[in-house]
């Protein structure tokens, strides 16, 4: 199963940039996407439709266009789960998974530390949503949590650590966060695989951030560690230009 996780920052203007056209040649079998900032009244849906995904799942933040998550499945799941329960996380359209005989896909928007307020409600939903997955990995022990976690988790994934370690998205306790959710019983597929420094997944649109590289790791395909075994390969597609973000990719041999 090749999985893709992607944040679009926002998804209308990701398919005026060829989003369509590059997700048809993807050769993909499911893919995670965050930041949607649409509802699908604003979508055409026969697009994704008409290249292989006749399984698409949206769960929209209530405050238009604004944050919402996606996936999109070639294959028809045993069960689609909006959101987690969870009142405030739910509000704002940041968890949807679905279930296979196998294996259980999520796409995972975390929220971002932009202002006080928000680093302040980031920790919150990171301390639920771990109690959350806690309990959820239980019952679906074959997990694959995909999405944009805004946080990098050590030195090597951040093009400067030192000035930027009092930052949101690399304080050290959102790193020891990702270190404890991991964890969990979760493997970092990407770094599995990939030792190498400068490999980035987000830059910022300011002074040219994505031509010299300066970027950060902030987007994860975390496997259950009872799939690690079976991780073929796993990637950044950092050539691909739809967004701030660009796709990263777990391929498992299921």
């Amino acid at each position: 199963m090749k999985i893709i996780s992607y944040n679009v920052n926002g998804i209308r203007a990701a398919i005026k940039k060829g989003f369509i056209e590059w997700l048809k040649n993807s050769n993909t079998d499911v893919i995670c996407i965050q930041e949607i900032k649409a509802n699908t009244d604003q979508l055409d849906l026969n697009l994704f439709q008409e290249i292989g995904y006749n399984y698409n799942y949206w769960f929209s933040a209530q405050k238009k266009g604004y944050s919402g998550v996606a996936i999109l499945s070639k294959y028809k799941p045993n069960h689609i789960e909006y959101g987690t329960g969870i009142d405030h996380m739910d509000f704002e359209g940041r968890n949807l998974r679905i279930d296979f005989e196998k294996i259980s896909v999520m796409s995972l928007y975390l929220p971002s530390g932009t202002n006080v307020a928000r680093l302040e409600y980031k920790f919150q939903y990171m301390k639920e949503f771990m109690a959350y997955i806690g309990k959820l990995k239980e019952d679906i022990p074959n997990l694959v949590i995909c999405g944009d976690y805004n946080i990098c988790h050590e030195a090597i994934d951040i093009h400067d650590p030192i000035r930027n370690s009092k930052i949101s998205g690399f304080l050290p306790w959102e790193r020891e966060w990702l270190s404890d959710f991991m964890g969990m019983g979760f493997t970092d597929s990407f770094r599995k695989l990939n030792k190498d420094p400068d490999s980035y997944s987000w830059w910022s649109y300011r002074a040219n951030s994505r031509v010299n590289n300066k970027g950060w790791r902030i987007d994860y395909n975390l496997v259950s560690n009872t799939l690690s075994d079976k991780i073929k390969s796993s990637t950044i597609l950092d050539k691909i230009v739809h967004s701030d973000h660009c796709p990263i990719v777990v391929e498992l041999n299921l």
